[in-house]
């Protein structure tokens, strides 16, 4: 039978890769990968990682000489493992639709949360203060989403905000023909939006699209939502802007700087990165967890795909999800 070395194992990761696999021996490791534990993984011809494991180029050396030769991402994204080390080594699959509605539902939750000040109103009640000064927030409807990405996770938040009533434009390098939907540039969505919601992958391309200058476009009310992946946002630039009251809030479920510090319970420890410790103690802003995709339909899916890639590679079918370094 063969072994996956499974790397930064949760208990929700147990559970339901347990509950799906029938094929392989997996050896759960709690710790994140990286160059000084990818030795764990000798015996093992594939590994299991997630969006914060240090897939590096000295990572996959040492997994490659130990005869590992895939690595399975349970998830979308994979802008931390190096294509480029990789290739012609180790196959590298991933997960790329687990549940967009996932994402797209905690997206909208994360607005309607931050707009109608519901976790501080939360707080409020549970000390008996029923006051609902400090708790205005605006309505939805008639208001302009700018949703900047538009594939399987954009369209499930357009539809949501179609819902709402509200008017919708949307950025995208490949601009499609979506009923009730304008594509404009991303100066003009910055301009024209009330909520931006970002929905696209990490790139070269996409890293800081949201910065000082984007931020400066932006109506003093506009709220600014990211569920995609932290690089996306200038951190310091949004709280400077925060600070100075030249936007309205923002709703964060990933940070650029995270690795080590999500996913994990540091209630007991001092936190050292003094962005994400004025975040948190900014009103106007919610952080989650990296959480949105937390869904019991998305666990199972990422669950069944990973272990269904592994299978495929080792029947030696098409790898569908298999991602790969652009060629210079």
């Amino acid at each position: 039978m063969e072994q996956i070395a499974f790397f930064d194992a949760k208990p929700y990761d147990k559970e339901w890769f347990d509950r799906i696999n029938k094929d392989f021996e997996i050896r759960y490791y709690e710790g994140r990968l990286r160059p000084e534990n990818a030795r764990l993984a000798e015996g093992c011809k594939a590994v299991c990682a997630f969006v914060n494991d240090v897939v590096n180029a000295k990572t996959i050396e040492i997994l490659s000489k130990l005869g590992t030769e895939v690595i399975l991402m349970r998830c979308a994204g994979y802008n931390n493992v190096a294509l480029n080390a990789a290739k012609d080594k180790l196959k590298v699959l991933t997960v790329p639709a687990y549940s967009p509605y996932a994402v797209a539902e905690h997206a909208m939750g994360l607005i309607l949360a931050l707009n109608r000040k519901i976790p501080k109103a939360y707080i409020r009640t549970r000390d008996f203060n029923f006051s609902l000064v400090g708790l205005t927030g605006f309505d939805l409807h008639g208001k302009t989403a700018g949703i900047i990405g538009t594939g399987r996770i954009g369209k499930v938040f357009i539809d949501i905000c179609r819902g709402f009533g509200m008017e919708i434009i949307a950025h995208d390098p490949n601009p499609q023909d979506i009923e009730g939907v304008q594509f404009v540039e991303k100066e003009e969505l910055f301009k024209r939006s009330d909520i931006i919601s970002l929905h696209c992958p990490l790139t070269r391309e996409t890293r800081y699209i949201i910065d000082d200058a984007a931020i400066a476009l932006m109506k003093k009310s506009a709220l600014i939502v990211n569920t995609s992946r932290g690089q996306l946002i200038d951190t310091e630039a949004l709280l400077s802007a925060l600070n100075e009251k030249r936007i309205g809030g923002a709703a964060l479920d990933v940070y650029e700087e995270e690795s080590g510090l999500f996913f994990e319970d540091n209630s007991d420890k001092i936190v050292t990165d003094e962005v994400i410790s004025l975040l948190v103690s900014r009103p106007n802003v919610i952080i989650t967890s990296h959480q949105a995709f937390l869904t019991e339909e998305a666990l199972h899916n990422i669950a069944e795909v990973t272990l269904q890639n592994f299978k495929d590679y080792l029947d030696g079918k098409e790898l569908e999800n298999e991602v790969k370094a652009k060629d210079s």
